[in-house]
C-alpha cells in the first residue's frame, strides 16, 4: 500500500491519459445508474472521488468527467495533489473533501485547500480547524457501530457536539457514517439512523455510502457517496 509519505505523482508516467478517462467515464455512468436505482436523483447526490492511494493521474480523470470533488485521508497526500492540481492548466478547480482522523498539527497545510472536513468528533478539533480556517464547512462523524476501533460520536452526542462547533463559528453542514462491512442489514441500520438524525437536526448534508453500500445509503438519504474503486478500479497495493 502506498503510505502517505511517499511521492504519490510518481506513480503516473501519464497524467493525462485519454483511455483511462473514458473507462472513469464509464465507471461514473455505472455509478449514477445505481444511485438512480436506489431511488436517488443523481443530481442531488454527490459523488466524492475518494483518490486515496490512486496516483495524480485519477484527480486527472475525475476532474476531466466532471467530478468536482475529490476525497483524501492523508494531509500530506492532499496537499501534494492539490499543489500539483493547480499547476495544470485546464483542469476544473477542485473541492476537497478530508475524510481522515483531524491531527491539529497538520491543519496548516489543509486550511488553504480543504473544501469540507468530513470527520469531525471532538470539540477540540473543531477549535484546532476553527483557528486555521475560521468558518470552515465540516461534518459531524457519528458512529453506530460502537466499535473502540472506530472513530465518531454515538447519535446520543451529536447534538451537543453540533451546538460547540456552532459556538465555534463553523459551519456545520451535516453528518457523516461509515457503516459496518459486508452487512447490509448493519449498513441499512446504521444509515437509517443517521439520515434520520440528519433531517430531524435541520442539517443539509448526509455524507454516508462507499463503493460496496451506497445503495442503502442513497435510500436512507444520503446527499454525499463516497467512491474510490467503483472508479478507478482495486486501490495499488
Amino acid at each position: 500500500m502506498i503510505m502517505s509519505g511517499e511521492n504519490i505523482e510518481d506513480q503516473d508516467v501519464a497524467p493525462h491519459d485519454s483511455a483511462y478517462i473514458d473507462l472513469v467515464r464509464e465507471r461514473l455512468s455505472i455509478v449514477r445508474s445505481r444511485i438512480v436505482r436506489a431511488g436517488g436523483d443523481p443530481s442531488a447526490v454527490r459523488i466524492v472521488a475518494v483518490t486515496k492511494t490512486f496516483g495524480l493521474k485519477a484527480c486527472v480523470a475525475a476532474l476531466s468527467v466532471g467530478i468536482a470533488d475529490l476525497g483524501e485521508n492523508y494531509a500530506e497526500e492532499l496537499t501534494r495533489k492539490a499543489v500539483a492540481l493547480q499547476e495544470r492548466p485546464g483542469l476544473a478547480p477542485a473541492r476537497w473533501h478530508f475524510l481522515g482522523a483531524i491531527q491539529r498539527r497538520k491543519l496548516a497545510r489543509l486550511a488553504g485547500h480543504v473544501a469540507l472536513y468530513e470527520g469531525v468528533d471532538r470539540l477540540e478539533e473543531g477549535g484546532a480547524i476553527a483557528r486555521h480556517q475560521p468558518g470552515a464547512a465540516v461534518l459531524i462523524e457519528v458512529d453506530t457501530t460502537g466499535r473502540a476501533s472506530r472513530s465518531g460520536v454515538s447519535p446520543q452526542e451529536v447534538e451537543g457536539l453540533l451546538d460547540g462547533l456552532l459556538g465555534l463559528g463553523l459551519d456545520v453542514r451535516g453528518l457523516m457514517t461509515i457503516a459496518a462491512p459486508e452487512d447490509p442489514e448493519a449498513a441499512r441500520r446504521t444509515f437509517s439512523c443517521v439520515g434520520d438524525l440528519s433531517r430531524s437536526l435541520g442539517l443539509v448534508e448526509c455524507s454516508m455510502g462507499m463503493s460496496e453500500d451506497l445503495e442503502y445509503a442513497v435510500g436512507a438519504g444520503a446527499t454525499i457517496v463516497r467512491v474510490g474503486r467503483a472508479l478507478f478500479g482495486p486501490r495499488p497495493a
